[in-house]
């Protein structure tokens, strides 16, 4: 009889692959397929379609939109880094496509569970250390496991799938194409040999010749740090994303060619594409900046760098990670206003900001009038750089 696996499926090159590699090895695989928002309707219907393709022998589309605002976007805007001071994080949703293919395990009565991970990247790390942080159960990764014998293995898995009358998608053949809420990711082909992306390497972001000639003006609603309203509408957290997504992706917000230091010590190189997240980054930064104090902007960075390391290499459940978030969001109790973002295509700037908590002084203006005098001025002067200049009259020669 067949044993009960739970496969997480996104119905590209590797996932496909997964399906009949897993049967022909006495599994009955039930593909879940968390929408985090990266797909449109046709695309959800070619992902369900695909999975009865192949073989599932069940197939159930999950709505990871408010899982993955909650769990992921709301604390990584309040951080408000990059891993490595760029890199958005774009993959996080693999904590939420775990999530859902252990709820589905649970529905099964089943402790298997498999992924398409390779063994050269870092998301079988956060698959595996999800999992082992959820409870005890069986982890299978065809991929990996195809890896002790086949060095090429895009290659091998395409013949794989062709050999058994399965076709493959052009775009799966030259890149590694993950796509979701958050945003696009890009490698393989000349992005991986150190050459300038092609002009296939390309997902939301439009190239310059295609960017609308008029500006746009987006206003942004933030509650305790979390976007609430767009141009003054109420809406959903990962609604709200997915709008600002389709409007600065047509400005080509937010793309760039990445390098960074892996979990498991490779070089990774990437084209990434985050419209919402870089304009959502900059309106909450520039909000943040005028109504935190001095030494809160200070020492904010150092706790957002830990919890980016943390997210990013797969130790989303570990107990550190709650406890930096419960300081991020006491830092967050005033940042509440409104911010206004303009483009005119590939950056994006905050141009106004509005809030109750502005940290104004009502009698002084920066380099313009102050409510102090000379001899106050020139006291602070003399006491803020004492040390120093003890240290230049001892020590002069």
């Amino acid at each position: 009889m067949s044993k009960d696996i739970v496969l997480a499926f996104s119905g590209g090159l590797d996932t496909s692959f997964c399906v009949p590699y897993l049967k022909e090895r006495g599994w009955a695989v039930h593909t879940v397929f968390a929408d985090t928002g990266g797909v449109d309707a046709a695309e959800r219907v070619f992902i369900e379609n695909r999975a009865r393709e192949l073989g599932a022998a069940s197939h159930v589309t999950v709505d990871g939109g408010p899982a993955i605002w909650d769990g992921f976007v709301k604390p990584f805007v309040w951080a408000g880094e990059g891993y490595q001071g760029q890199y958005p994080l774009l993959v996080s949703d693999r904590y939420l496509i775990v999530d859902a293919a252990l709820a589905r395990c649970a529905q099964l009565g089943t402790r298997a569970i498999a992924h398409g991970c390779t063994g050269m990247g870092n998301d079988q790390v956060r698959f595996d250390l999800a999992v082992k942080a959820s409870g005890e159960y069986e982890i299978v990764a065809p991929i990996r496991e195809i890896q002790k014998q086949h060095t090429q293995t895009r290659a091998f898995e395409q013949k794989y799938l062709e050999e058994r009358g399965f076709g493959v998608r052009a775009k799966q053949q030259s890149y590694t194409i993950n796509e979701n809420l958050l945003g696009v990711t890009l490698s393989g082909g000349e992005i991986d040999l150190w050459q300038a992306p092609g002009e296939g390497a390309r997902g939301w972001c439009k190239p310059r010749p295609d960017w609308p000639t008029d500006a746009l003006r987006v206003r942004v609603t933030f509650a305790h740090g979390e976007a609430v309203a767009l141009d003054s509408v109420k809406i959903a957290g990962h609604e709200l994303l997915a709008k600002l997504n389709a409007s600065f992706a047509a400005y080509g917000v937010g793309r760039g060619l990445y390098t960074g230091d892996t979990t498991i010590g490779l070089k990774g190189r990437i084209v990434y594409e985050a419209p919402g997240l870089t304009a959502l980054l900059v309106a909450h930064r520039a909000l943040e900046e005028a109504v935190l104090t001095k030494q809160q902007n200070r020492f904010k960075p150092e706790v957002a760098r830990r919890w980016i390391e943390l997210a990013y290499e797969g130790f989303f459940h570990d107990p550190l990670k709650a406890d930096l978030e419960a300081f991020l969001a006491s830092s967050q109790r005033m940042v509440n206003g409104e911010v206004v973002l303009e483009t005119h295509g590939g950056s994006v700037s905050a141009v106004a900001v509005a809030s109750a908590h502005l940290l104004n002084s009502k009698g002084a203006t920066y380099a313009q009038s102050a409510d102090w005098g000379v001899a106050e001025a020139e006291g602070f002067i003399k006491l803020f750089g004492m040390s120093s200049t003890l240290w230049a009259q001892v020590n002069r020669k």
